[in-house]
């Protein structure tokens, strides 16, 4: 029996649980298997092509536990797609007339390569599947099992993308303090936006963690620090469409009557609107290697401040973005128990040659298995039906359409 050899990687944005999955991997391996030999390809794919690996040693392993308490990736990140040759070519990470696919499955198997764990969202994991079919139909056997990692949580057909629940909690904790900045001035607009391109979940996931952190406060009659000023009295999702003027005059009376409005904005609502109206100006929208916008060139939040500002005559406009804070934190009490179940399964997975990406699938009732490549997309949409979200806006008292 050909001996056994492991590489992990990890790729795309940040999630709070990176650090945790890798150091579950080598755990679960050091118990199950200790004699299989572990590396993991600094940056993603990017150390796969440039052949910058770290070895994974006896004390590495006896440490991996500690992982546990950090954000970020132990093992770095970087965002490059196989089959984008161009970009590859451009950025120097293959030379002319090079197949990044070939370059990548023989750099696999000159490692020695048997089983690859791939730890990010449907990028990285249909990348990986990428890389599996062409080792496969050149004759090399590789098992691929991926963990499925993004704050979106909008990964089809998984049920709950590890890191999202962290990403909500500590975007909650984020804004509780920065809505304190509604007493800095008279008729403040406070816009606190999220990530999520495509998808809401983590917006309103991150608005339902804050009411419930900020619901039991204790206040001191007759002070501004009230109920009243921790609110959120707007959210806006990709998946939801909405009147500007009609919300402009809705939002107008709060601001008459509070002296302030606080606004929750999903990085992706209203995207596509913004993207075409300035294409429509002549403008070049930045893209990266996989064909998104970038977000950071659009500023979601920027452009709900330009529409209210005005309309709500705020004497103070202001936007905070929880992303990079929320992302980069270490994996919290639940994201860690849905690790260890994930990580399990994977280092299963692996040992029996089945490759996929675990999770709980939602075509099979929730099930923790391991998914087929093929099944593996991204951009699930939020589920406004959801009852708790129902809750959520309930609370908030706004009205909605679906987009």
């Amino acid at each position: 029996m050909a001996k056994q050899k492991v590489a992990m990687l990890t790729a795309g944005g940040l999630a709070p649980c990176l650090s945790s999955a890798v150091g579950g991997l080598i755990q679960r391996y050091t118990d199950v298997a200790p004699d299989i030999e572990i590396i993991a390809y600094r940056s993603g794919y990017q150390g796969v092509l440039l052949a910058d690996r770290i070895q994974v040693t006896p004390s590495m392993r006896e440490r991996a536990h500690l992982l546990h308490r950090y954000g970020g990736s132990p093992i770095g990140n970087s965002r490059v797609k196989l089959t984008n040759t161009a970009d590859l070519l451009k950025r120097g990470m293959v030379k002319e007339g090079e197949n990044p696919l070939r370059v990548a499955a023989e750099r696999l198997a000159s490692d020695g390569i048997t089983i690859l764990h791939t730890i990010g969202g449907d990028d990285t994991n249909t990348t990986a599947a990428d890389l599996a079919a062409y080792l496969g139909a050149n004759g090399y056997n590789l098992t691929v099992v991926g963990l499925p990692k993004t704050v979106d949580n909008d990964i089809v057909p998984i049920r709950q993308s590890l890191g999202a629940w962290t990403a909500a909690e500590v975007g909650a904790a984020f804004f509780d303090n920065v809505s304190n900045e509604q007493t800095a001035a008279p008729r403040s607009l406070v816009i606190h936006e999220v990530m999520g391109r495509h998808c809401g979940w983590l917006t309103a996931a991150t608005a339902r963690a804050y009411i419930q952190k900020t619901s039991n406060n204790e206040y001191v009659e007759g002070f501004m620090t009230n109920a009243e000023m921790k609110s959120i009295d707007g959210l806006y999702l990709p998946e939801m469409a909405f009147d500007v003027q009609a919300e402009a005059e809705r939002l107008k009376e709060v601001m008459d009557k509070s002296g302030h409005v606080t606004l929750f904005v999903s990085e992706g609502a209203c995207l596509d609107a913004i993207v075409a109206e300035r294409e429509a100006a002549g403008e070049s929208i930045k893209r990266d290697a996989f064909g998104h916008v970038k977000l950071d060139t659009i500023n979601v939040g920027s452009w709900f401040q330009k529409q209210f500002a005005s309309l709500l005559d705020a004497d103070r406009s202001m936007v905070q973005k929880s992303g990079y804070y929320a992302r980069s934190a270490p994996a919290n009490g639940e994201d860690l128990r849905l690790i260890q179940g994930m990580v399990d399964l994977a280092v299963e997975s692996a040992l029996n040659k089945v490759s996929g990406v675990t999770g709980h699938d939602e075509g099979q009732g929730g099930k923790l298995r391991t998914i087929e490549f093929p099944r593996i997309k991204g951009g699930k949409h939020f589920d406004l039906h959801a009852k708790w979200f129902g809750e959520v806006m309930d609370h908030i008292g706004q009205k909605y359409k679906e987009a």
